[in-house]
């Protein structure tokens, strides 16, 4: 099992999030975001583990979740799921090229500017059609 400092998670952090520096790394550990470290000898360490659950964290945040509401959902998800919110990461990140449409209150849309704009619209009016419980054809 790979086991990191904090600095060393902030730096692996930061390849995908400039925002995720060692002091937030902190703070989100010091207000309890993440579970405890693991203890191996006499030091406190980051697991894997731990680096899903940052990525998650700022995924949801980046999508408008609240830090509060965050650690309750997280809290009751199994580290399956948690991992599967991180891997979302890249979707919300600024400077990719892709639009994201909301649909609805629980559906968001992400596209590649490649999708011309006729398929975009058919895609999202597809979506919002089944939402409302009617067929696309």
């Amino acid at each position: 099992m790979a086991y990191y400092t904090a600095k060393q998670l902030s730096e692996i952090l930061q390849e995908h999030d400039e925002g995720m520096n060692l002091r937030t790394v902190r703070y989100y550990t010091q207000i309890g975001l993440v579970p405890p470290l693991e203890l191996v000898g006499n030091k406190r360490v980051y697991t894997v583990s731990h680096l899903d659950y940052f990525r998650a964290i700022r995924t949801l945040s980046k999508a408008g979740e609240s830090l509060q509401v965050i650690q309750e959902k997280l809290g009751t998800m199994p580290i399956e799921e948690i991992r599967k919110i991180g891997e979302l990461m890249p979707f919300y990140q600024p400077n990719n090229d892709h639009e994201t449409v909301k649909v609805n209150d629980d559906v968001l849309i992400t596209l590649s500017p490649r999708i011309s704009v006729e398929i975009k619209e058919r895609v999202i009016n597809s979506v919002a059609q089944i939402l409302k419980g009617g067929s696309t054809e």
